[in-house]
C-alpha cells in the first residue's frame, strides 16, 4: 500500500491525509503491534470483576488512579510515587475521603533503601513546577538526545523498596492487575517482584527496545523476566503481559 513517487505527485493531499492513517495502521498490524493503547474500559473487561487489587507502578499525578476508581470503586488500588512535584499534583486531584486508594511515596525497584532520582524538567507546558512526567531512578541516555527539550539537571533522594515486600508487609496476596509507568526502570521493578510474579494476573507497561535510560531492558529483556507470562497485545510503546496460568477471556 506504500505511495510510489508518480501516485504521490497526483493524489491530492487531503486524499493522502486519508491514506497515510490506513498505511501505518496496516504496518503496525502486521508488526504485531496494534494502534493505540490500553483503555480502561479493556481493562473492566479483562478483569471481570468489581473489586480487583490493582498496583499502579508510577502514578504521577493520579489522572490513571480517578480511571480506575470509577471504573472500580471497590477495588483496592495501591499507588506508588517518588516524584514530588506529582504527589503534591495527586494529592490535590485525588479527594482524600476515597479509601479503597493508598499512596506511597516512593519509588518499586530491587532494593529496600534509597535512590538518587532523576528529575526531569523543561517542557513544563500547563504544570507550574516544570515538566515531572520523565523522571526515573535510572540516569537517562538516549533519551537527552532523542527528546533535547526535556531536561535532567537535578536530582533527589527517593525511598525504595520492593514489590514483594510491600507485598508482604500490606499482606496482599494475589494482584489483579499492575499497571507501570517507570521510565526505563521495569526491570528493576520486576526483579523486585520475583517472589510475587506467579501471583500477578496481568501487567502493563511501557517498553522501549532503545535504551532512553541507563540499563533499560528492551522487549526481550522484560520477556527473559516474564518467562510465565504471554504477551497478548502490543501498542506503540506499550505492552500487555498475562500470566499463562489465567484463563482466556
Amino acid at each position: 500500500m506504500k505511495l510510489n513517487g508518480k501516485l504521490r505527485a497526483i493524489i491530492p493531499s487531503a486524499l493522502k491525509d486519508i491514506l497515510r492513517p490506513a498505511y501505518y495502521g496496516t504496518v503496525q498490524m502486521f508488526s504485531g503491534i496494534r494502534p493505540g493503547s490500553l483503555t480502561h474500559d479493556r481493562i473492566s473487561k479483562l478483569l471481570k470483576k468489581p473489586d480487583p487489587v490493582i498496583f499502579e507502578v508510577g502514578c504521577n499525578d493520579g489522572s490513571d488512579t480517578l480511571e480506575f476508581v470509577r471504573r472500580f470503586p471497590s477495588a483496592r488500588i495501591y499507588c506508588f510515587e517518588p516524584e514530588p512535584r506529582a504527589i503534591r499534583r495527586f494529592k490535590q486531584k485525588l479527594d482524600k475521603s476515597m479509601p479503597q486508594v493508598t499512596l506511597f511515596e516512593l519509588a518499586l525497584t530491587d532494593s529496600d533503601g534509597w535512590i538518587d532520582f532523576h528529575q526531569s524538567d523543561g517542557e513544563n507546558g500547563d504544570l507550574p513546577e516544570g515538566w515531572d512526567y520523565s523522571g526515573s531512578v535510572r540516569a537517562p541516555k538516549s533519551h537527552l538526545t532523542k527528546h533535547p527539550r526535556v531536561k535532567f539537571e537535578k536530582t533527589t533522594r527517593v525511598r525504595t523498596t520492593t514489590l514483594d515486600k510491600i507485598c508482604n508487609d500490606l499482606g496482599v496476596s494475589h494482584i489483579d492487575f499492575i499497571w507501570m509507568d517507570v521510565q526505563g526502570a521495569e526491570g528493576d521493578v520486576l526483579r523486585g517482584a520475583r517472589g510475587m510474579l506467579p501471583s500477578i494476573d496481568y501487567i502493563y507497561t511501557e517498553y522501549s527496545n532503545e535504551e532512553l535510560y541507563e540499563g533499560q531492558l528492551g522487549l526481550d529483556g522484560l520477556k527473559s523476566e516474564l518467562i510465565n507470562f504471554d504477551v497478548i497485545v502490543r501498542y506503540p510503546g506499550d505492552v500487555l503481559f498475562r500470566n499463562k496460568r489465567v484463563t482466556k477471556g
